[in-house]
């Protein structure tokens, strides 16, 4: 394949999640790098936050690590220990099965964008720190639980 024209590259916007998760996302889309350059085995998108904008709900996952560099602007990582304000060039790592939900917020007036490299698990499975949901992904379709795993039908 070799070089990826940004240009044409898929961009996603809005979120898989149900509302009233996929509001709080707004103002995220993301460049999807790995699907341009036609990769199978992990996942690479550019991120970008619009002012006050958040990443996703917090959480962290059972079966993909994922590797985070910010590249413009200033995120905030939140995770169960606190927050870490994170500028061009820092990173963060999140190994599979440790669970320590994670997010990035904007809290500033400019645009932030951080590259996001993850693995791409046939099954996994998401926690959701602070709220009662879990995603659940096999062969490309997601499915949404309480953390008891009765199926999800609304925020309780």
């Amino acid at each position: 394949m070799g070089i990826i024209d940004l240009a044409n590259c898929p961009v996603k916007t809005g979120s898989i999640y149900p509302e009233p998760y996929a509001s709080m996302v707004a103002g995220r889309s993301s460049l999807r790098l790995g699907q341009a350059g036609g990769l199978t085995q992990f996942g690479a998108n550019l991120v970008t936050l619009e002012p006050g904008a958040m990443s996703s709900l917090r959480h962290w996952h059972e079966q993909e690590d994922e590797f985070v560099m910010v590249t413009e602007g200033e995120c905030i990582l939140v995770q169960d220990a606190g927050e870490t304000i994170m500028h061009p060039g820092d990173c963060a790592a999140f190994p599979a099965g440790v669970p320590d939900g994670h997010h990035f917020l904007n809290r500033t007036d400019r645009v932030a964008r951080f590259l996001v490299v993850g693995s791409r698990a046939p099954r996994e499975v998401a926690h959701y720190s602070d709220h009662d949901f879990v995603l659940h992904v096999e062969d490309g379709e997601a499915r949404f639980t309480y953390r008891d795993g009765s199926p999800w039908q609304g925020p309780r």
